[in-house]
């Protein structure tokens, strides 16, 4: 038999940590499109909150997670900066639903991906990534903050965890099964 493929995005701003999130939970080497950010992306690329970032993602990164002979997870993680967003409508094509990483460092960065899932009715979860020395606020902070309708869950997380990574996805799988039953 082969297993039913199931497609969840992975998004939020530039240095929100998508790509650690994808590397964390997969269950084989991530692909990762990783480039060393250069002189180049200067006065492009945001780094206030992330002066340490060395790296972005350029085209996206891919993992797999098998839930059951019957079922295996394909994990797209989104670009994040802006000249790269163009990409977003093929990698969001078929997707059950979205997680939106979201750094309380730079909460302003996760507008343009929660309106893009917004707009094009894709389900999706907020996933505060719980960056170290970065605010804490509660989830109703996050929600206001980011005007985010009750409707849509809002985890802790840490990105770099596995099992606080699968928490995030398993949040977003039930969520979607309840918004869109007939797309799981």
């Amino acid at each position: 038999m082969v297993p039913t493929p199931v497609k969840i995005i992975v998004a939020g701003g530039f240095g929100a940590g998508k790509t650690t999130m994808v590397g964390s939970v997969s269950e084989i080497p991530p692909l990762t499109t990783e480039e060393v950010l250069t002189e180049a992306s200067a006065g492009i690329d945001d780094l206030s909150g992330v002066e340490r970032k060395t790296t972005t993602t350029v085209a996206l990164d891919f993992g797999r997670i098998t839930i059951s002979p019957r079922h295996v997870l394909y994990l797209f993680g989104t670009p994040g900066q802006a000249r790269f967003w163009f990409m977003w409508d093929d990698l969001a094509r078929g997707a059950i639903g979205t997680v939106v990483l979201v750094d309380t460092r730079r909460l302003e960065t996760s507008f343009a991906a929660i309106d893009f899932f917004e707009r094009r009715k894709i389900p999706f979860v907020v996933a505060v990534n719980c960056f170290d020395n970065a605010p804490r606020y509660t989830a109703d902070e996050i929600r206001e903050a980011l005007v985010v309708p009750d409707r849509v869950p809002i985890v802790m997380c840490d990105a770099r965890d596995r099992d606080s990574s699968k928490l995030a996805l398993i949040r977003l799988v039930k969520h979607a099964m309840t918004v869109v039953p007939a797309r799981v």
